[in-house]
């Protein structure tokens, strides 16, 4: 039996390489859990999805099943926890919250998939609830709890999640939005990767008209 490596700060878990469940979408190879403290991404993290062994073995959902989608370049801190809508059968709008057996599928109530963009990064300790989606470079702090959308490069914090402040002036987020950063193929993005660690928007566009003009 091999050898199990000591866990570290230092060392992440590329979901790429882990996940196997069927409704947990990952585009790219890029995005990564702190796992140091906890099990892996797919044991600690995400709560209550479908498509685990367990609940394959277990039970046979009598409803549509929601999905996660993770894009690249997303870094999720320790002990984070993404809560997906798979079991909530607790009815506010029924005199007793109670999922009775007899009437499981009418107690479902779906709350969509769960969407997180490229590049942001989920705090140590976040929750993001069932259903959101959180924008390209959004920032959620330590121990946040999300309860609706956050936008693009925006730094959402506190129980339930506010907006602090955005990263960048709008003119330069939509600028950003626009390069489509993350669609970019390996080559590009390695390439102009040195203006990507810094904050001069217009040196990035100058230095990506030239890379594609080096490309024609």
């Amino acid at each position: 039996m091999a050898e199990q490596p000591v866990k570290h700060w230092s060392r992440v878990e590329y979901l790429s390489e882990t996940v196997k469940n069927p409704n947990i979408h990952i585009r790219g190879t890029h995005s990564y859990y702190s796992d140091t403290w906890t099990g892996s991404f797919e044991e600690s993290v995400v709560r209550y999805l479908y498509g685990d062994e367990i609940s394959l073995a277990s039970w046979e959902p009598q409803w549509e099943n929601d999905q996660l989608y993770i894009g690249d370049y997303v870094c999720i801190a320790a002990e984070a926890i993404i809560l997906m809508g798979g079991n909530h059968t607790h009815r506010m709008d029924w005199f007793s919250l109670y999922p009775f057996p007899e009437w499981l599928p009418e107690s479902y109530v779906g709350k969509g998939d769960t969407v997180i963009g490229d590049g942001a990064w989920i705090g140590m300790r976040a929750m993001i609830m069932p259903g959101v989606t959180i924008g390209e470079g959004a920032i959620i702090a330590s121990g946040a709890i999300v309860t609706k959308d956050v936008a693009p490069y925006t730094v959402v914090a506190g129980n339930p999640a506010v907006v602090k402040r955005t990263r960048f002036p709008q003119a330069v987020i939509d600028t950003l939005l626009s390069l489509k950063i993350y669609q970019w193929d390996e080559k590009k993005f390695n390439v102009l990767k040195p203006w990507l660690g810094q904050n001069d928007i217009d040196a990035l566009v100058a230095a990506l008209k030239q890379y594609d003009v080096r490309r024609q």
